[in-house]
């Protein structure tokens, strides 16, 4: 080897990063003017928010279908308290933390039914809240997009029409429909933008909502599992009003009614 010959760079030998594309979005934004750039903002706004709620509700449960939770609420009104406790230990699903902290308020001797009820109920309203995190911004993604891409739209029109002015007998159609669609092309990407982020939002509230009723059903069943095991008084239709008796005399009621009509 010449020792006069330069020695090769390895830089030179790497890929060179494509510019092309770069350019080409930066273009595409260009046509749509300042209003295109807002859409942009807006669309890598909502798509990670979207990406992170389906993390999150995974991470609270709302794809498992409360499979554990139906086997700890079989567990506790089958009477094995601590089996159903365990069951929920540790868990970090938005089932299990409501549930487990029912039960807790449930076998806590100081605590009345109302406070029972009232001491879940705060721990599902934040719970709920935290499953329920960033659909605001959705909705005004949702709302906001068309309005930003009918106000780039509006803007091109103009500048095409004062351009045709400004061209006078010498006005081309051609220029003036390009002008037009490249205006159209804010409403469309505000468009693009709405709609995934109206979707998104509908499915995550579907979502809350499975949630929601879960956590009521679960809670009212802890709490009658309780009433049982104590002798809670409830309340039995009885004609036009309402007797309070016990689970007991709710029972034998029950079964003087049924011989009744036998008869």
């Amino acid at each position: 080897m010449n020792p006069d010959t330069p020695s090769p760079d390895p830089l030179a030998a790497l890929p060179v990063a494509p510019s092309g594309l770069l350019a080409r979005i930066t273009g595409f934004l260009d046509m749509g003017g300042p209003a295109m750039y807002a859409i942009a903002a807006l669309s890598v706004l909502t798509l990670a928010l979207i990406l992170w709620r389906i993390w999150a509700l995974m991470r609270l449960g709302a794809f498992s279908g409360g499979r554990v939770t139906a086997r700890a609420l079989a567990l506790w009104e089958a009477g094995d308290r601590a089996g159903a406790q365990a069951l929920l230990a540790g868990r970090r699903s938005a089932r299990a933390r409501v549930l487990r902290a029912a039960m807790e308020a449930a076998l806590d001797p100081r605590l009345d039914r109302a406070a029972t009820e009232a001491a879940t109920e705060q721990i599902a309203r934040a719970t709920l809240n935290e499953a329920g995190a960033g659909l605001r911004f959705l909705d005004l993604a949702a709302s906001i997009g068309p309005l930003l891409g009918l106000l780039g739209t509006v803007t091109g029109m103009i500048a095409a029409f004062q351009g045709l002015q400004a061209a006078g007998v010498r006005a081309d159609t051609a220029t003036l429909a390009g002008g037009i669609w490249e205006a159209l092309l804010t409403t469309a990407a505000g468009m693009a933008v709405a709609i995934p982020a109206m979707i998104a939002q509908s499915w995550f509230e579907g979502l809350i909502d499975g949630l929601r009723h879960d956590i009521e059903d679960g809670a009212t069943r802890i709490f009658l599992a309780q009433d049982r095991l104590r002798g809670r008084p409830v309340l039995v239709p009885e004609g036009a009003g309402a007797a309070v008796v016990n689970w007991a005399e709710a029972a034998a009621r029950a079964v003087a009614q049924a011989n009744a009509r036998g008869d």
